[in-house]
């Protein structure tokens, strides 16, 4: 069978203490010499990005005045510990923002971070107070993408986010959505805009980005952030009480959850993804999910075939 990876480096897996506390009863760990952490393309600057992401919707909403203290620090270090780059957030997520940046300024072996949070409200002067404030939350002087949330005014927003990447204020222009009812929009912004990154929802059940948002992403050289790629945890609902089959193996899976991480991540569209989680156990086997080999197509059709009989 054939098996595909895109960019890659390698690294030894495993670096964090409280990840290798892990190792004992986290299903699918991966555990060798020989791992490697598979990296992406942003096509427009060719800069690679590790596929794996963190999300912050509800999960990091928590009093931001305890954050540096609370059980998310050693999920904001395994994540790092296991060659995480890009966390995204909004102000759309409550204390998200704070509370990344107090996790982040706490965390050590983060180099390679890549901030990505959005704008999220209407008015030029409102978007640019919002995104220095952002900037002030996340405790840094430069976003590395900024992101229109929702496509949320994005004919005024647009001029701002082109002006600030031409300052070096931020790296990377993008929009989101994370409702279908947008798709037809957002397609004509992708053809239109001078994006370099586009989010949107994909999973092994909802493939309907595969009929136009990732090929335009694809032509139109654009990377992508997906999100929801759990469809908010149903996916787990689904395979509840089913047994992981045997094959999962030959592309390094060992877990559901690696299984439809690496299902998105093998697309050649997909650029990076962002599931969201507090527990350091998820975030352990999420991480897991970003090394090794990935399904090929046939593979992927097998994995499709397989959900849809359960």
């Amino acid at each position: 069978m054939k098996l595909f990876n895109d960019e890659i480096s390698r690294r030894q897996f495993l670096k964090s203490s409280a990840a290798a506390s892990l190792v004992s009863f986290v299903p699918g760990f991966v555990l060798a010499a020989e791992s490697a952490v598979i990296k992406k393309t942003i096509p427009s600057t060719g800069e690679h990005l590790s596929v794996m992401g963190l999300g912050t919707s509800r999960t990091f909403n928590v009093d931001s005045d305890n954050a540096a203290n609370s059980p998310l620090i050693a999920v904001m270090q395994a994540f790092f510990d296991n060659d995480g780059q890009l966390i995204d957030s909004s102000p759309m997520y409550g204390s998200a923002e704070a509370v990344t940046g107090a996790l982040v300024k706490q965390a050590e072996n983060k180099q390679g971070l890549f901030t990505a949070t959005k704008v999220w409200t209407d008015g030029k002067r409102q978007g640019i107070e919002q995104m220095e404030r952002s900037m002030r939350r996340l405790g840094v002087d430069r976003i590395d993408l900024m992101q229109i949330h929702n496509l949320r005014d994005w004919r005024t927003h647009i001029d701002t986010l082109i002006d600030w990447k031409a300052q070096g204020r931020i790296r990377y222009i993008g929009i989101t959505t994370s409702h279908g009812r947008y798709h037809a929009e957002l397609e004509k912004l992708m053809q239109q805009l001078p994006l370099d990154f586009v989010q949107f929802s994909y999973n092994i059940v909802d493939r309907t980005a595969e009929q136009r948002l990732l090929p335009i992403a694809r032509e139109k050289g654009i990377a992508t952030l997906i999100n929801r790629p759990y469809q908010r945890g149903s996916l787990f609902y689904k395979v509840r009480g089913q047994s992981l089959p045997d094959w999962a193996a030959e592309f390094d899976c060992a877990s559901w959850g690696q299984f439809f991480l690496k299902f998105v991540a093998a697309h050649p569209a997909v650029t990076c993804i962002i599931p969201a989680t507090s527990k350091l156990k998820h975030m352990v086997d999420n991480m897991a999910a970003g090394y090794g080999r990935l399904p090929d197509e046939q593979t992927r059709r097998r994995m499709i075939k397989l959900i849809e009989t359960m």
